[in-house]
């Protein structure tokens, strides 16, 4: 019998060059998703648009037309107008940290933290969502708010709002991880957004200058970063307004040195927010 030795010799396949696909950030992926549960319906959408379409055409014009100032009603309708700037950031970024507690409660969490992706990316991904709501609210108020009579400046100077927008709702939504994380109900969350994102708006100068508070008080008022975004966000959509609300926290004569100064300080409260808000959701989900 004849052994037949049999060699495999390998074949060359020609197999199809492989797709390129572009990875997508997982970041990017979650703030989608926060998205899409955050806005379920047009509804949805809708009803947060509400307020800054009240604050703009009914709340302005009857503070403007109520207080009587030297610059006039158009002046003041525009300083309330960018006031609820501050007013809209907080309370928007605030409630959206409660998505992160309803996840926990119904076990989407728990599917995120075990997915191969950095803890860090979901604070992220929930971060980039509240941005993009935030950034249609305040673009309603400014469109309502100029066609009912507030007067805004244009110019490379408006860098200056933008910029103190993006970085205060950066500190707000780090402080709204951190409640959703020290927080472990919504009920004790919602109690506890008034003293976060209402209460500084009476005393950082939205309504009046701080130099109308008490002595005591203005000093406070020059602590809150609440105060420093107001008065950046005047700058760059007022100009001479915004001079005055910068002179009354630091009585520097250069309004660029003192911008400079009170966005040095949002960013430096925003970085602490925000790293602690990561460190402590990051934290919270090993544990």
């Amino acid at each position: 019998m004849t052994a037949t030795a049999t060699t495999t010799l390998p074949i060359a396949v020609r197999q199809r060059p492989a797709e390129r696909t572009r990875s997508v950030p997982a970041a990017a992926v979650l703030a989608k998703r926060r998205l899409a549960l955050t806005v379920r319906s047009p509804r949805s959408l809708v009803v947060p648009l509400l307020t800054p379409v009240l604050f703009a055409l009914v709340i302005a014009p009857a503070l403007a037309n109520t207080i009587a100032l030297p610059g006039g009603r158009t002046a003041y309708m525009t300083f309330v107008a960018l006031a609820t700037v501050g007013l809209l950031i907080p309370l928007n970024c605030t409630f959206s940290g409660l998505g992160v507690i309803v996840d926990r409660q119904h076990g989407a969490m728990r599917e995120l933290l075990v997915a191969p992706i950095r803890r860090s990316s979901i604070v992220v991904g929930n971060l980039l969502a509240a941005l993009a709501l935030t950034a249609l609210q305040l673009a309603v108020l400014i469109v309502a708010s100029a066609l009912r009579g507030a007067a805004y400046e244009t110019g490379l100077r408006t860098l200056w709002f933008v910029a103190a927008a993006l970085v205060f709702a950066v500190l707000m939504y780090g402080l709204a991880e951190i409640m959703s994380v020290r927080l472990p109900s919504p009920e004790e969350y919602i109690a506890a957004v008034p003293a976060v994102a209402i209460v500084p708006f009476f005393f950082a100068g939205s309504l009046f200058p701080i130099t109308s508070l008490p002595h005591w008080l203005g000093a406070v008022a020059k602590v809150l970063p609440l105060t420093h975004a107001l008065a950046l966000f005047r700058y760059g959509m007022t100009g001479a307004s915004g001079v005055r609300a910068l002179h009354n926290i630091w009585g520097l004569n250069s309004a660029t040195e003192m911008a400079m100064l009170s966005m040095l300080v949002l960013v430096a409260y925003a970085t602490v927010a925000f790293a602690g808000a990561v460190r402590l959701f990051t934290k919270a989900g090993m544990s």
